[in-house]
């Protein structure tokens, strides 16, 4: 049982790493125009189904990925990157 739960664990924070580094990498994208690619790749660090958004507010760019981990039930897994747009960009 211990071991279940240390493994649950470690899974949980590698998701959540990966969750950073993907809405990170995407909001940098969109950042610079690149909206499609910024969805594509962050689809590709995230973990395996996890939920990539983009939001616009002015010339702020917001990335939120989110993940429901299969060894955690009920656990959701997210991150939020900000990002502001190169000029000429939106």
């Amino acid at each position: 049982m211990v071991l279940g739960v240390c493994v649950a664990g470690l899974s949980a924070v590698g998701a959540q790493v990966r969750c950073v580094d993907a809405a990170r990498e995407a909001a940098r994208l969109a950042a610079r125009g690149d909206d499609r690619s910024a969805t594509e790749v962050a689809g590709r660090i995230a973990p395996k189904g996890a939920a990539v958004d983009l939001r616009w507010d002015g010339d702020l760019v917001y990335a939120r990925v989110s993940s429901r981990p299969p060894i955690l039930f009920g656990v959701n897994i997210s991150a939020q990157a900000v990002a502001v747009a190169e000029p000429g960009v939106r």
